[in-house]
């Protein structure tokens, strides 16, 4: 049952996701538990972080597409670069992603461990040297891959782009210009598929422990976290 567990931590993510009934119910412990082990759809793998909905409204799969983020605030609308990878390129490609942001960043960590207690919690640090940040990544490397309540965002101090690895281990780069990091996606054997649906857009799982909950912890006071928002 621990594996189950794990798996409802958080269960959906209900901001966007509409009301309507969880193609989960109904299912047996055993349907269950041999879906949410299912790791692999065709060549596309996992990680441990997230389960798409039982009926597979939306097949995981490699790709990435163009989008906007509309910054109502300042009525601009923000190219964005969205991208799903396979668990065996998925974290090596983050750390080559972060090059273009320069040799000194902004980081943000995303955490929903208490999401039922406290909200969507976002923790701050500004100016670390690239080098140190992804040494400490590294270290973290199995936390920020396998689970599904914690994200980081990696700014450029000047504004102009941003890195987000999401809960759902999506790559999401933001600014302009978006060249370099489409490039390294091609490089990678990420094509362009605009039409393209992310676990993200329907019914889907997250998976986390009290484990990982402790690694977040441990890691963001290596980062030297100071400063805290609740949603």
């Amino acid at each position: 049952m621990e594996f189950l567990k794990n798996f409802f931590t958080n269960v959906f993510d209900e901001s966007t996701m509409p009301q309507t009934t969880s193609s989960f119910e109904q299912l047996s412990e055993e349907e269950l538990e041999t879906h949410l082990g299912v790791k692999k759809y065709g060549t596309f793998t996992l990680t441990d972080a997230v389960r798409p909905s039982y009926d597979l409204k939306v097949t995981p799969a490699q790709g990435y597409r163009h989008d906007a983020y509309q910054d109502v605030e300042n009525n601009a609308s923000i190219p964005v670069i969205m991208a799903a990878a396979s668990n065996e390129i998925l974290f090596d490609l983050f750390m080559e992603i972060l090059d273009p942001l320069g040799q000194v960043v902004d980081v943000v960590l995303e955490t929903s461990h208490h999401r039922d207690e406290n909200g969507h919690s976002d923790l701050y640090r500004e100016h670390i040297d690239m080098p140190v940040l992804k040494s400490i990544l590294w270290d973290y490397h199995d936390l920020l891959k396998n689970d599904g309540c914690t994200g980081i965002a990696v700014l450029n101090p000047g504004g102009r782009q941003e890195v987000q690895f999401d809960e759902h281990k999506l790559l999401v780069a933001y600014g302009e210009p978006l060249s370099t990091f489409e490039q390294l996606f091609v490089e990678r054997g990420i094509c362009c598929q605009n039409d393209i649906r992310f676990v993200t857009e329907a019914e889907h799982v997250h998976s986390s422990s009290e484990f990982y909950g402790q690694q977040f912890e441990e890691l963001s006071t290596r980062l030297g976290m100071d400063v805290m928002c609740d949603y």
